[in-house]
């Protein structure tokens, strides 16, 4: 991580679960980070969740991925007041509970879609062209789902599953892209198994199903940071001891 002191990574989703995890480990590592969320408040707080030494390096800003004026907003502020974006972290996505189905759904299937997929290919838009426009070869990572690489069939996963799938095929076709540009910017795909955050419904915090920590995809985040610049890690699986998905 020695390469990243002092550079800038932009997190969204950052109020909490995953999000939070990893913009806390960024800034201990000694990264400015600037973490996205709707409730800013949220992020704000977690500075008192860091060493004193480390509070100053994050960053709060409001941002809604699913609104690309939000995006774009947030993206000039980063520019304006640090010059730009070295590593990407795509974290933020939600799930809705209902059914492919199910009657007068459309808008919860497209706020899935408009976070899960059009807001992650943004960011990663926006990101790229800051690095290029920098010459940085950075970290784009994308916080998949092992739901992004097999069609689980739990209750209520709808589109989803769709959403996280689109990530899988969206990273294999950045990377292309950024081959194909002459770039050595590098993109990883994350896939989780079960992780016990703010998403996960109710019903299945019971203690009977083997869950990960947001902690654990944090530690993941930073171990795909700290590999060398001629090393890529496309897609990086981790799942509980004991998940049957």
């Amino acid at each position: 991580m020695d390469r990243w002191v002092g550079k800038v990574a932009v997190v969204t989703g950052s109020s909490s679960g995953i999000g939070a995890a990893i913009a806390k480990d960024l800034a201990k590592a000694g990264m400015v980070v600037v973490g996205l969320a709707r409730r800013v408040e949220r992020t704000e707080a977690l500075k008192e969740e860091l060493p004193e030494s480390a509070r100053d390096r994050l960053h709060a800003v409001k941002c809604d991925v699913s609104k690309e004026e939000e995006i774009l907003k947030s993206f000039k502020w980063v520019e304006e007041k640090f010059g730009g974006v070295d590593v990407m972290i795509n974290n933020a996505g939600i799930v809705r509970q209902t059914e492919l189905l199910e009657v007068g759904n459309t808008e919860m299937l497209r706020e899935v879609l408009d976070t899960n997929v059009v807001g992650l290919v943004l960011c990663s838009r926006e990101a790229y062209q800051s690095m290029k426009k920098r010459s940085v070869d950075g970290h784009i990572i994308h916080i998949n789902s092992v739901a992004g690489h097999k069609v689980i069939n739990s209750p209520k996963m709808n589109i989803y599953t769709g959403s996280k799938h689109a990530v899988t095929a969206i990273t294999e076709t950045m990377m292309n892209e950024l081959r194909n540009a002459g770039t050595k910017i590098k993109v990883t795909s994350i896939s989780p198994g079960v992780v016990e955050t703010e998403i996960i419904p109710e019903a299945m915090r019971n203690g009977k199903f083997p869950m990960l920590e947001a902690e654990d995809i944090s530690e993941a985040v930073l171990y795909a940071l700290g590999t060398p610049p001629r090393v890529q890690i496309q897609e990086l699986t981790i799942k509980p001891v004991g998940e049957a998905f």
